[in-house]
């Protein structure tokens, strides 16, 4: 994980973002909600096209190809009411539906700069409604969302349908994938496929065990998810290395691993349905603590701006309260130029002020400043106006807006 050293309490004015080069198109690989992949995004000026559209092909109850071309003749004739250039939607619509490979249900995030595709993100659910934006801020935070919790995790399939004894014929088959949940429901893990005789299993099992083990080091897996033949899979289980064994969850999993899926998907989504990663926990409570001693830790949106503003901000909480009526802030051409009012941003000497939602306020403040950002469900913090902060360093009075 990247860390990012924090400046002094310098005020006033917001800070300055980061340009650069920006890369061609690719698919998203999140990691750990540091927001990186959005930075060739973040770099282009704008204005953007942002583009949510569901792309599943399976239980359309007709011709998927007509269906999707509906969907996006509707989102074009939104963009080109809001004023998006030609040669953006052009870009866009070149890249809708370019996913057919991927099974199930799903999606599709797209954005665009000055008519060139940036980036594009496979969705591990499918969008509740397509929507189409043109404006200056690209919007966000929906592909960030469906992204969380960004669980590390194993998955292990062992595949035997013979005799349980040394004794039989045939191999015992090993599926596993190391990924993170829930995003390797659309863009596979790194794979791991092993077919091991019979009579070697148990030296098969402790050769890869030690292999899965070097696996959830270096993903940092907080479970590896073991499935397959009871007795198979029990020689591999008593073979783990003891730091991994520790961390095994078993299921009975029925039937053979679809491809282009997670392997395991249906027993992950049970497991993993509802919880926060514990990197993201362990932030959590590490707000709380700031929080109880008045330390480095902010809550509520007008405090949690005003650190953004500084560059303060080391973690940013946000409640997901949903995405109708959202608030909206300040905003000028910098990533921390951003305020709850126009006179505000204006007292800093910002002159090219404009409102914007808060929401794609706020990320382009995070990718800007590399902060990193937890999206805590209520029902484990309820935080005031749905904001709050783990800050690099604690403000003295003196240097407090």
């Amino acid at each position: 994980m990247l860390e990012v050293s924090g400046g002094g309490p310098a005020r006033p004015g917001p800070g300055s973002g980061r340009y650069g080069v920006v890369p061609p198109p690719q698919a998203v690989v999140v990691v750990a909600m540091r927001l990186t992949f959005l930075e060739p995004l973040y770099k282009q000026p704008g204005p953007f096209v942002s583009v949510y559209v569901d792309t599943s092909r399976e239980g359309t109850g007709g011709d998927p190809d007509v269906a999707l071309a509906l969907r996006w003749r509707r989102l074009r004739d939104t963009l080109v009411a809001e004023g998006a250039d030609e040669d953006s939607i052009t870009a866009v619509g070149g890249t809708v539906g370019c996913d057919a490979d991927v099974p199930g249900a799903h999606g599709q995030a797209l954005f665009t700069a000055h008519g060139a595709l940036v980036l594009r993100g496979e969705l591990p659910d499918p969008p509740v409604h397509d929507t189409a934006h043109f404006g200056a801020l690209p919007d966000t935070m929906p592909l960030i969302a469906q992204h969380a919790p960004e669980i590390p995790y194993l998955a292990v399939y062992v595949h035997y349908t013979g005799r349980h004894t040394l004794e039989a014929a045939g191999r015992v088959h090993v599926e596993a994938e190391a990924g993170r949940w829930p995003l390797t429901r659309v863009t596979p893990g790194e794979r791991l496929d092993e077919r091991v005789p019979v009579a070697d299993w148990p030296r098969g099992a402790e050769r890869l065990g030690r292999l899965l083990a070097a696996q959830a080091l270096r993903i940092g897996a907080e479970t590896l998810v073991l499935a397959g033949d009871t007795w198979a899979r029990g020689i591999l289980a008593r073979r783990l290395p003891g730091r991994l064994r520790g961390r095994v969850t078993t299921v009975d999993a029925g039937g053979v691993p679809r491809p282009g899926r997670a392997l395991l998907e249906g027993w992950l989504e049970q497991l993993f349905r509802g919880r926060m990663a514990a990197h993201d926990q362990a932030l959590v409570g590490a707000l709380l603590a700031q929080r109880a001693r008045r330390g480095a830790a902010t809550e509520g949106l007008a405090d949690t701006v005003a650190a953004l503003q500084r560059g303060q901000v080391g973690t940013l909480f946000l409640n997901d309260r949903g995405r109708s009526a959202p608030p909206v802030l300040w905003v000028g051409p910098e990533p921390a130029h951003l305020a709850l009012t126009e006179g505000e941003l204006r007292s800093y000497g910002v002159r090219a002020v404009r409102r914007e939602r808060a929401d794609a306020a706020l990320a382009r403040a995070l990718v800007g400043t590399g902060a990193e950002l937890v999206l805590v469900p209520e029902r484990w913090l309820r935080l005031r106006d749905g904001a709050g902060a783990l800050l690099r360093y604690a403000c003295s009075p003196a240097s407090s807006p």
